[in-house]
């Protein structure tokens, strides 16, 4: 059964094929023409939801499916059990014997989402050109008797002809003439166009008025969470105000060039509970004019108060997909053009823009077998910050072939370049298949390697390998001036989890750091106790001559000599870097071990079931004890004893996230002189060296009260500019041991070369 949108159908006439795999290369013989169907269905809401969370909620979302194919995917809505989608989509079909299947998922980032029930919509029974308010009991086909709740759409069935028959007919004969040349590929043109945006959609989150009290207090505890299709933004939390000041900034990729609506909710955080609901408003794109910035004063729905935000729609950077035959930087016309763009001479023209990437995805070798079959349908996903993009799926292969080529715009050069391999399933999520970290100034321009594929948390190999050509051009200037400017959050991150392992590992982590200050402080009191009179003589002489010619500019300047001293050892091939990355690989690998023994005990028992037999387990023993005043107890006290217990939860959370920053940051300081990156290390010289000349010759007062005047001038000047701190900023893109050891290269089998192929193993 074929599904068409109606974008594909309009394109088919200029297209000059279209990539889908096709049978044969004969014109068959003419055969009666279907009639098309319209399909529009509105997904309105759920009733009674199952619980799927350990809150007593869940996240659904809806998918649709036709003959197997995935055709629509709702958004999601969290903690809720009735949700309210309101969601349009109008679907083409030849063939009215396929039902409609529909089935609603519980969203678990990171893990496989939770099956919360299906049901079936048989269009032959709908009446034609009139809309249906249609009920959807959802069932589990493994267990019937169970009531899922229910869903709630309006569905109109309208048949077409004329056009939509000629656009069926162009298709068919498009996809066998294309079919001998792109036999191996499943991502056509209109898969290709539905992941490159249009543009991009700045906005900054400057502070809310006037809003209401939540809590006890007479204040509330706010934060927004901003969401456009499948693109997500959550703010940091204000706590104890009505009037908060968020200035926050970040960017959203614009798909449709009419533009699309931003839907923004206000929340109260309560520790232990449930958020409370403040209010919501919404941004409609397409009446705000493109290239200049909007000061929008947004009053809140169903709340009180306003969120002022300001908007900025731009074109569209350089992001693309093409076949490894067509790719820009092979050309050496556009290739000159790329270079000058970001040329030197070029540095101060639009500093957002820093550069360019291109990424070659050509094959995979030695997958893991995923299905039944010992085979797999891996197809690749690329990432860079919130860019994402993805290739065909190779259908019964461990050893694909993708041959595709990428093209991000570089924001930041301190970006990390994420390649992941999944495993393709039709009714559910996809399977993990293994993972690449690489940072851009890692990467070797031009050269062709393979890599080893890794686990999820990139501290381990796992099987397989994939061979990646990366080309990055950037503007040096323009890197350096962005290092100074607030890291790109990802919409996209896993939720902290409490976790013994995790929490031990930050915990040493730390304590690495403070040994390392409590031997320098046992050094520098040796030399008081005159341990070793020799090395006493030499520092009193030392701290003698520092302190009687001691000016300002020497601050920085002695910052520069373990910079130099470390880079010397390095040359000199006594590189003692490779101890701590040991010692913090220890910690890691100690950390896999105990998350895969929890991985195989929570793995054997399915989340509905572990759910049940604990329901059970419970009834057993209220049952056998024959108490009535036990089950009321339980009843009335469990909520209380759940939300003490999801406070302490979010106490060990913050402890383990507080270790985390303190470790981190110790350590970036630490990989700041001793070369980690050796970008930012001569970054850091450079700035060094500025301060240096700067407090030599400009004295102290005018340095403070410069700073003073542009600390209380700067809200004067900029109403809306958003603060940061450079050092800060600085160090949040040096990476800490822990990232240092996630980006490292595994070493390659020999087996595997860039220039060697296996032969490919279809099923």
């Amino acid at each position: 059964m074929k599904l068409l949108s109606s974008q594909s159908i309009s394109s088919i006439g200029d297209s000059k094929g279209i990539n889908i795999v096709g049978q044969s290369n004969a014109e068959p013989p003419p055969a009666a023409i279907p009639v098309m169907y319209q399909l529009d269905i509105t997904l309105k809401r759920g009733h009674g939801l199952a619980i799927r969370d350990r809150g007593g909620t869940s996240d659904p979302y809806v998918k649709f499916k036709i003959a197997g194919k995935e055709v629509f995917r709702s958004k999601t809505i969290h903690k809720n059990l009735n949700p309210v989608w309101d969601e349009k989509v109008t679907l083409l079909v030849d063939n009215l014997r396929e039902p409609l299947y529909v089935k609603v998922f519980d969203y678990d980032f990171g893990l496989q989402d939770d099956f919360m029930g299906s049901a079936y919509l048989y269009l032959e029974s709908l009446e034609h050109q009139r809309c249906l308010d249609v009920t959807l009991d959802l069932k589990d086909p493994h267990y019937p008797d169970q009531d899922l709740g229910s869903l709630e759409l309006a569905v109109t069935l309208s048949p077409k002809e004329g056009d939509f028959r000629e656009a069926t007919m162009l298709l068919r004969r498009s996809c066998k003439r294309s079919s001998k040349q792109h036999q191996s590929m499943r991502l056509s043109d209109v898969h290709r166009k539905s992941q490159l945006w249009r543009g991009i959609v700045s906005i900054s989150l400057i502070e809310g008025h006037d809003m209401q009290p939540m809590d006890s207090n007479g204040f509330s505890d706010p934060y927004v969470k901003f969401r456009m299709g499948h693109q997500k933004y959550k703010s940091k939390t204000i706590a104890k105000t009505l009037n908060p000041q968020w200035r926050e900034q970040f960017d959203f990729h614009l798909y449709d060039e009419q533009g699309g609506f931003i839907d923004i909710t206000v929340w109260d955080k309560d520790a232990g509970k449930k958020d409370d609901f403040m209010g919501r408003c919404q941004i409609d794109l397409s009446q705000l004019p493109k290239e200049q910035t909007h000061r929008l004063d947004l009053p809140l729905d169903e709340g009180e108060g306003s969120l002022v935000l300001l908007v900025t729609l731009t074109a569209s950077a350089a992001v693309s997909i093409a076949d490894l035959s067509v790719n820009m930087l092979d050309d050496p016309h556009e290739r000159h053009e790329i270079t000058q763009r970001y040329s030197l001479l070029k540095s101060f023209h639009n500093i957002k823009d820093v550069g360019v990437v291109q990424v070659k995805v050509i094959r995979a070798e030695g997958l893991m077998a995923a299905d039944v079959t010992g085979k797999s349908d891996p197809f690749c996903v690329v990432e860079l910050s919130n860019d994402r993009l993805q290739t065909h799926t190779v259908y019964k292969n461990l050893n694909p072939e993708w041959n595709k080529v990428f093209t991000f715009n570089v924001k930041d050069i301190h970006s990390v370049l994420e390649v992941t391999v999944y495993d393709e399933d039709r009714d559910r999520s996809a399977d993990f298949l293994g993972k690449v970290a690489i940072p851009l100034l890692a990467i070797h321009s031009g050269e062709r390697k393979a890599y080893v594929l890794k686990s999820k948390e990139l501290t381990g190999p796992t099987k397989g390998v994939i061979f990646l050509e990366i080309d990055v051009i950037y503007n040096a200037v323009k890197a350096g001036l962005r290092t100074l400017v607030p890291i790109e959050q990802k919409y996209i991150e896993e939720e902290p989890r409490v976790s013994k392992q995790l929490l031990l590992q930050n915990f040493n982590r730390v304590r690495r750091c403070i040994l390392f200050l409590i031997n320098i402080g046992c050094y520098v009191n040796s030399c008081f106790e005159w341990e070793s009179p020799q090395r006493s003589i030499c520092a009193f002489v030392f701290f003698v001559l520092v302190v009687w010619n001691f000016e300002l500019y020497m601050v920085p300047l002695a910052l520069l000599l373990p910079m130099a001293w470390n880079y010397i050892l390095i040359a000199s091939g006594k590189d003692t870097r490779q101890g701590d990355v040991q010692a913090v690989e220890d910690l890691l690998e100690d950390e896999d071990e105990d998350f895969d023994k929890d991985d195989k005990v929570r793995g054997s028992v399915r989340p509905e079931d572990e759910r049940q037999s604990e329901n059970h387990l419970l009834e057993d023993i209220l049952s056998s004890w024959h108490c009535e005043w036990i089950r009321v107890m339980v009843d009335s006290e469990r909520k209380g004893f759940m939300n003490k217990l999801y406070a302490i939860q979010d106490v060990c959370i913050s402890v383990q996230t507080a270790l985390d920053e303190v470790a981190s940051y110790a350590e970036r300081i630490k990989n700041t002189f001793n070369w980690t990156v050796p970008f930012l290390s001569c970054l850091a010289i450079v700035a060094l060296c500025v301060a240096t000349v700067i407090i030599y010759f400009i004295p102290l007062r005018y340095l403070v009260l410069a700073w003073g005047v542009n600390k209380f001038t700067k809200k004067l000047r900029n109403p809306y500019t958003i603060d940061n701190n450079e050092l800060l900023d600085f160090l949040s893109r040096m990476p800490s041991d822990v990232q240092v050891v996630q980006y490292r290269e595994l070493k390659l089998d020999p087996s595997h070369s860039p220039n060697k192929r296996k032969k490919n193993t279809p099923g």
